[in-house]
Formats: C-alpha cells, sequence, structure tokens
C-alpha cells in the first residue's frame, strides 16, 4: 500500500482492506468493530454552541492510537488542541507529524501555541491573535 493511499485511508477518505496494519489485541477488546467510542478525555462545548459552529476540542492522546479522534474532530471541521505533554517523545513525534500531514491533506493549518502544545485549524477558520487586535497605537503602552 503506498503511503498516498495509506494517508488517505486513515483520513477514511478511501477504504482500509489492507488487514497487516491491524492490531488483533486492539480489535477484539472493541467488542463490534463498527463501533467508535468517543474519548472521554476530548471535552466538546455544548449543543447550542455546535448549533452555531462554536466549538473547539481538546485532546490529551497518551498514545498514536489516541490521533484517530483529533483526525475525527478536525474531519468534522473542528479546531482541535492537541496537549501531547503526557506522551512519549517518540509517540508525540507521531501524532505531531499525523496532525500535519492532516492539516495538510484538508487544507487546514497547525501552530504550536506552547511546548508540546499544537492547535488545528480548518480551512475556514481564523486565527486571531490578541497582540494587535487589542492595542491601540496610541493607547497606555505608548507613553513616550
Amino acid at each position: 500500500m503506498g503511503s498516498v493511499r495509506k494517508a488517505s485511508a486513515w483520513l477514511g477518505l478511501v477504504e482500509d482492506n489492507d488487514e497487516r496494519y491491524y492490531d488483533d489485541e486492539y480489535a477484539e477488546g472493541s467488542g463490534s468493530g463498527d463501533q467508535w467510542v468517543t474519548d472521554p478525555r476530548v471535552r466538546v462545548a455544548s449543543e447550542s454552541a455546535e448549533e452555531q459552529g462554536r466549538r473547539i476540542a481538546t485532546i490529551a492522546p497518551d498514545s498514536f492510537r489516541d490521533a484517530r479522534g483529533i483526525g475525527e474532530h478536525f474531519r468534522d471541521g473542528v479546531p482541535v488542541i492537541v496537549n501531547l505533554t503526557a506522551m512519549e517523545p517518540a509517540d508525540a513525534k507521531r501524532v505531531v507529524d499525523f496532525a500535519a500531514g492532516l492539516t495538510f491533506g484538508l487544507r487546514g493549518s497547525i501552530e504550536r501555541v506552547a511546548t508540546r502544545v499544537f492547535l488545528l485549524t480548518p480551512a475556514d477558520t481564523e486565527i486571531v491573535t490578541g497582540e494587535s487586535a487589542g492595542r491601540a497605537t496610541d493607547g497606555f503602552f505608548n507613553q513616550s
């Protein structure tokens, strides 16, 4: 399976029929194969915020297997804050690589907001920094 095909399968854009990458132990413990249970560490705003399109997901993965939740939220157009501080460095690098590919593939952006904390924003989301928006040129801080 080529790398583009693997990435497309991981994103859910094409059907993944390459059985050699499945972990039998993980598949046996999950119950039904089609059921996906949302990770309790993922917090999404209330339903009223969802109706208005004002949702941000925060995810603190423990391993690379938790990357699927990142991809599902981002694919649905929800900005995702990924906190990798609890992960091993090797797994954290894999998640960052996955997130970078995800944002590139869906025309979004990725930005580091703190050490090992990243913000993934979909293509239709604008990031506004507080530096230029909150200061006037002749305001309090410009007292010469």
